[in-house]
């Protein structure tokens, strides 16, 4: 049975008389957010239960905990000074109005590429760290226009020209699943923002991967909409031809009512021309439980990849179409043989960013350069992307023959996959949207499939698909122009019948205070003649411990090591990790802890123990029980 917009409707009609009838609001510290939906948010200002300016500023305090603090992912590049009083705002128009929308008081982030007229738009990058627009992009009005709440700016991989969110302005965004990786890019700063409950929703822009490879990693949902479905107008341009905008959620939900918001044609755009004629998709309505039975879905080889380091990622998404056959959906393999061959030279950011650039800021009153070459002479730019912004300022026309061979390539790559879509009577096309987990902090990631949209400006929408090595996994679902509903529907479906989110270990709900603040613990063991000490430091957020140990009775020559050891289900014994090692007689460190050890440790089941010369080892063993602090 189809879910339509029946539930969203509930939202709209907030009656002045239950917001004056309502209990007494809590405090706002005492305002929950993590992990919160639109849905819940709207529904407790209606009841009276909270307001948007309790919910703002508990989204804050998130922000300061684990942003700033804790981990600190480092996700937000900017906060908006007025966010509290337009909340307030909105609160009392509320009161007196009503709300405007689903989004009305709900406060969101925007990526640093989306124009705002009341906080510089710098692109992740130092060269351009005092442009601010003379009006809010598209998209962003849109938001205003709907009543939400702009909290602030996330960090982005600079310029928008990677995948993994470092730059000379906001320097690394951190995986807030497991802060040694990536959080994905270049929409990574929002990717985590949301995974972290620093909003209830946030926009990305994606030119390839952009928004779905931080949905992959960050266990969250997105679309890269058909080409025209959405404005790009004031979002700083990578390529105009492959450029998309859009939101990231942490449910297909609030995915649909944030896209209903901030699609449509848009004079500035000329790819919305597109729409002309053209019935806008409902995404709201397309909220269908049902939608996988009876769908065809293309299992697209060719993007899961034939390398070691891509089959356990590979592994999962297989899993996870079958639990779509199990709902449904019947699966037909799909093979093209010269895949490779027509995804050749169909990129054209190589040929348009340089101008795209020029012309932005052109547009900008006061804006600090001029363009990209400006940039690069200044050095204002960061190490991991100097070598692809001169390459990709060397095209010296416009309009050059190779430029148009790329779109002339993407034109025979959208033919050629959509003939075979039809051929096969296929809904969607699926395959890993990265086929390797977050790589770590540092190291190149690989395993893009980013460019099959990218090129063709077909919808896809990345959606969790499971977990490997604690990390999320994300599927990537590929459909036809315009038939963006469509994705949602299916991606809907599924999300009902898995129920694959996860909120990340790193930022715990406030309200939850063995969660949120450090813990200590001192432990002893003996072998009963020697004894080891250790006090330990925990931080919750970071998945760190921080060790002090020492060892009395022994000589230095028969200590073997001291570790931390703990048993799996089956009660069979292992180290956990490693504090120090022969003849070591005191030692300081810190450790960081896999989300197994971790729950281990918050659970007292992981031990230190001492080894000391014997046949075999002599051991000395204690469980780490933590006090808070």
């Amino acid at each position: 049975m189809s879910v339509r917009i029946r539930h969203l409707t509930a939202l709209l009609a907030v009656s002045l008389a239950a917001v004056l009838m309502a209990s007494p609001r809590p405090a706002a510290a005492q305002v929950e957010v993590a992990e919160a939906s639109i849905r819940d948010l709207q529904e407790a200002m209606a009841s009276g239960q909270t307001t948007s300016a309790e919910i703002t500023a508990a989204y804050l305090a998130r922000i300061e905990a684990y942003d700033r603090g804790g981990s600190k992912l480092n996700a937000m590049l900017r906060l908006n000074p007025n966010a509290r009083a337009e909340a307030e705002a909105l609160d009392r128009e509320r009161a007196t109005r009503g709300p405007r929308s689903p989004l009305h008081g709900i406060p969101v982030v925007v990526k640093d590429n989306y124009d705002t007229f009341d906080m510089p738009t710098s692109a992740g990058s130092l060269a351009l760290a005092g442009l601010v627009a003379a009006d809010d992009a598209f998209q962003v009005r849109k938001l205003r226009e709907a009543g939400a709440v702009i909290l602030g700016k996330t960090n982005m991989h600079e310029l928008a020209s990677g995948i993994t969110t470092i730059g000379s302005l906001g320097g690394q965004t951190l995986n807030p699943y497991d802060p040694t990786r990536n959080p994905g890019g270049s929409s990574g700063g929002t990717g985590a923002a949301i995974a972290a409950s620093f909003a209830a929703i946030g926009w990305g822009s994606d030119t390839c991967g952009s928004i779905r490879i931080p949905a992959a990693h960050n266990n969250l949902v997105g679309l890269r909409p058909t080409k025209g479905l959405s404005s790009i107008d004031g979002i700083v341009p990578l390529s105009h031809t492959q450029d998309v905008g859009g939101p990231l959620a942490r449910s297909i939900e609030d995915l649909a009512i944030a896209l209903d918001l901030t699609i449509g044609t848009d004079a500035a755009d000329p790819a919305t021309g597109a729409l002309d004629g053209r019935e806008l998709p409902n995404f709201a309505g397309a909220l269908n439980e049902d939608a996988l039975d009876g769908a065809r879905i293309g299992v697209f080889e060719p993007l899961f990849g034939d390398d070691p380091e891509d089959a356990a990622v590979g592994e999962i998404v297989r899993g996870a179409l079958l639990r779509m056959e199990a709902l449904g959906a019947t699966l037909v393999t799909v093979e093209l043989s010269d895949f490779q061959a027509l995804m050749a030279g169909s990129s054209v950011i190589g040929h348009e960013f340089k101008w795209d650039l020029i012309d932005y800021l052109a547009a900008v009153p006061d804006a600090p350069v001029g363009s990209l070459g400006e940039m690069i002479e200044l050095g204002l730019i960061h190490d991991a992307i100097m070598g692809t912004m001169r390459r990709w300022n060397e095209p010296a026309e416009r309009d050059s023959e190779e430029y148009r061979a790329a779109l002339t390539a993407r034109a025979s790559l959208k033919d050629t996959i959509l003939a075979e879509m039809n051929a096969r009577s296929l809904d969607v096309l699926a395959y890993p949207t990265i086929r390797r987990v977050a790589a770590r902090i540092g190291d190149p990631q690989g395993g893009s499939g980013c460019q099959l949209s990218a090129h063709t400006g077909l919808p896809a929408l990345a959606i969790p698909a499971g977990w490997t090595d604690e990390l999320p996994v994300g599927m990537e679902l590929l459909g036809r122009p315009f038939d963006d509903a469509g994705l949602i529907e299916i991606g809907y479906a599924f999300e009902r019948g898995t129920d694959l989110r996860r909120a990340p270990p790193t930022a715990p709900s406030l309200r939850m205070p063995d969660a949120a603040v450090s813990a200590s613990a001192e432990t002893r063991a003996s072998t009963g003649t020697a004894e080891v000490t250790g006090r330990f430091d925990y931080d919750a957020t970071a998945r760190r411990l921080r060790y002090d140990i020492s060892v009395t009775g022994a000589a230095a020559t028969d200590v073997y090591a001291v570790v931390l050891r703990h048993a799996d289900g089956e009660g069979r014994w292992s180290v956990a990790a490693h504090l120090s090692g022969p003849g070591i007689l005191s030692a300081s460190g810190e450790v960081a802890l896999s989300e197994a050890v971790r729950a281990d440790l918050v659970a007292s089941r992981l031990y230190l123990e001492l080894g000391t010369r014997g046949r075999p080892v002599t051991t000395a063993r204690a469980p780490v029980v933590l006090r808070s602090r």
